[in-house]
């Protein structure tokens, strides 16, 4: 069996213990390391890139680490990583949090405010942060799917969210609506990037972890162990 050692980067902005537990129980197999050496990321044969707050302070300490260039050179190496949440914002162009924030800019992308006034169809007020569960509607096949309905309920926790009209139509792996239809997961080459929290998401975060634990680029699908 080939090796299967997925890094947890860790740059002081993210659920890392909750992912890493998460990803021990659908990989026992595994090496799981919570880490941001670079060394350490370049051993590995995928990454997680998780994200919790505000994007400025994210994005702060993901440059004052030096975390920018490490992602930047994983991604470029054509190892697979998932990014989560506030890390998946991270990786686009820019957001209009905090006043504006240029972002990484390794995905095409923008993100913006929910607003305060939101309505669902009915008239129902629906508060911010966009907080619990809702349906994901997958745009594409993709690998990270496999095993997991259409329409499946993932756990969010945001008050911003990825335009849809900012990003390239191809790279929309799965959609959801909260007042607004937003984009719940973005997918380029070896990149896969999602709005939910799938470490809290039960069943289909889980497999959605399993997925990429086994998630094979040579044969584009999921690899039987």
């Amino acid at each position: 069996m080939s090796s299967n050692k997925i890094v947890v980067i860790d740059y002081g902005m993210g659920n890392l213990h909750s992912v890493a537990s998460a990803l021990e129980h659908v990989a026992p197999t595994a090496e799981v390391v919570i880490s941001a050496d670079p060394e350490v990321v370049r051993s590995a044969d995928r990454v997680i890139f998780p994200g919790v707050g505000a994007i400025r302070d994210c994005v702060a300490a993901i440059r004052d680490t030096g975390v920018d260039a490490v992602v930047a050179e994983f991604i470029a190496s054509g190892k697979p990583l998932l990014a989560i949440c506030v890390g998946m914002q991270a990786l686009l162009e820019h957001s209009e949090e905090n006043q504006g924030v240029s972002c990484l800019g390794l995905l095409e992308g923008k993100v913006r405010f929910f607003g305060a006034k939101l309505h669902d169809a009915t008239g129902l007020h629906l508060k911010v942060p966009h907080m619990g569960w809702n349906q994901v509607q997958q745009q594409s096949a993709h690998p990270l799917w496999q095993g997991i309905e259409q329409g499946s309920r993932f756990y969010f926790v945001h008050s911003f969210y990825v335009e849809r009209e900012s990003v390239s139509s191809h790279a929309i792996a799965a959609s959801c609506d909260y007042s607004k239809e937003f984009v719940a997961a973005l997918s380029k080459d070896n990149v896969f990037a999602v709005q939910f929290h799938p470490e809290k998401s039960h069943t289909a975060g889980l497999q959605l972890l399993r997925n990429f634990s086994e998630w094979d680029l040579n044969h584009n699908s999921v690899e039987t162990i």
